[in-house]
């Protein structure tokens, strides 16, 4: 049986590729017995598919977001401030 740390990489590989038959069971019996690397399978689906989800949206959208001149100056000017404090 996998422990908890080989489950984190294999469910995020299987998100890439297609696992062999023994990872497959391996990670089917780790996961009706761990309840964190379930809620962690779950979690990372649930970020997979909102991402997704969010990049078809902006695909498919008409809108362009442009940030005023005002608002890019104070944003720059922040993240300088921060850059300095944080030296």
């Amino acid at each position: 049986m996998f422990n908890c740390k080989k489950m984190t990489y294999l469910v995020s590989e299987s998100l890439d590729r297609k696992l062999s038959l023994h990872q497959r069971m391996g990670m089917r019996i780790h996961l009706m017995m761990c309840k964190f690397c379930s809620r962690y399978q779950e979690q990372l689906l649930f970020l997979c598919k909102t991402a997704r989800l969010y990049s078809e949206s902006i695909e498919n959208s008409d809108l362009s977001i442009q940030l005023s001149s005002e608002v890019g100056k104070r944003i720059k000017e922040s993240m300088v401030r921060f850059l300095e404090k944080h030296k």
